[in-house]
């Protein structure tokens, strides 16, 4: 079973407090935003405390085009990868050169060669490395590139394979869209830079062990519209439906009941819970639905209270929490939930 050798992030340099972006936004907002004082409450109730930016907060204020946001993604999030992905190498205790594969994630901007192709080239990995970037998973793509890395370990016993995450949701911001879901988005969407190494079978593993098991994906039929984006002139639009919620409720411990069936577990054998924090609202209502015994969340919630949701990068700091602060022995189970609508989930075995 391939295993997860060492996961880092990123902490930016601009950490900002909820309460000073709730009022940038309503000054950004007031104007043409009839429904600012009645929405602006939804900053007060994510519980997130203080959101990563990857610029200081007034940047958000001034006026930039697509094109302007676009180039800033693209400088940072290499900047930052290589950050990240230096770090996990050298956790990890391996040569740059012997990595066999690298898996780029994101979904909040563009560039043509793919962002893999930047770190590469940047890091001087092998050029022969097997690359695939990952576009348009949203916050699903950090479960997700976890699954597709051990896919790929499967496959090559001896593989090393770099997994990156990056997500800078503050650049997708247009001042001009005065929709609901563009302010409720403003309350929750942070950055975030986060990268793995997960090594084949051939490798010898530490004292502590995290192998990758199994994996699930599902899409949802008929639920495009629940969360995405449309493309403009001006950027990125967010879309995001208040129906998230609904589908937890509805869907996810049976998801979760089939999938841990296929492995002859049941929920009660997941020991650690390694969750993508989406908001409070899809918190609680993991927290109904899954009506485990004591604060099973914690890690997840209080990656949310001081970094706010990065998408796709998210669960990957609850991830390294998980790591450097201890777990439970037994299974961890990974999920998330994004466009498409979808589910990712990744069983994990966990031994101190």
């Amino acid at each position: 079973m391939p295993f997860i050798a060492a996961v880092s992030k990123v902490d930016l340099p601009n950490k900002v407090d909820q309460q000073e972006v709730k009022k940038q936004a309503r000054e950004m907002f007031a104007a043409d935003f009839p429904q600012v004082d009645r929405l602006i409450h939804a900053f007060d109730n994510t519980e997130i405390i203080d959101r990563n930016f990857v610029k200081p907060l007034s940047y958000y204020a001034e006026s930039n085009t697509f094109e302007e946001r676009n180039n800033e993604y693209v400088r940072s999030a290499l900047t930052y990868s290589v950050q990240a992905a230096g770090a996990a190498i050298q956790n990890a205790g391996i040569n740059k050169k012997e990595v066999t594969d690298i898996l780029f994630v994101s979904t909040t901007g563009l560039s043509t060669p793919s962002l893999d192709a930047l770190i590469i080239n940047e890091l001087r990995l092998d050029p022969h490395i097997n690359r695939m970037p990952v576009w348009g998973l949203g916050c699903a793509g950090g479960v997700s590139g976890m699954a597709k890395a051990n896919t790929l370990a499967k496959a090559n016993p001896d593989a090393i394979v770099l997994l990156v995450a990056v997500e800078l949701c503050s650049l997708t911001l247009i001042k001009s869209d005065y929709s609901k879901s563009n302010f409720i988005g403003s309350s929750l969407f942070s950055d975030g830079i986060a990268a793995c190494i997960i090594k084949g079978d051939n490798h010898k593993q530490g004292v502590k062990s995290i192998n990758v098991i199994a994996a699930s994906s599902k899409l949802y039929y008929d639920s495009l519209e629940v969360m995405g984006w449309e493309f403009q002139d001006k950027g990125f639009k967010v879309v995001f439906s208040k129906d998230i919620p609904t589908f937890i409720n509805d869907h996810i411990l049976e998801d979760i009941t089939l999938f841990l069936d296929k492995q002859g577990l049941q929920l009660s054998d997941i020991k650690n819970f390694i969750f993508h924090p989406g908001g409070k609202k899809v918190l609680d209502a993991y927290a109904n639905v899954l009506k485990t015994d004591g604060d099973f969340l914690k890690n997840t919630r209080e990656t949310m209270n001081n970094y706010g949701n990065m998408s796709s990068a998210t669960v990957l700091y609850v991830l390294e929490k998980f790591m450097n602060e201890g777990f439970t022995d037994g299974y961890g189970l990974m999920l998330a939930m994004g466009p498409g609508f979808s589910s990712e989930m990744v069983l994990l075995k966990m031994t101190n």
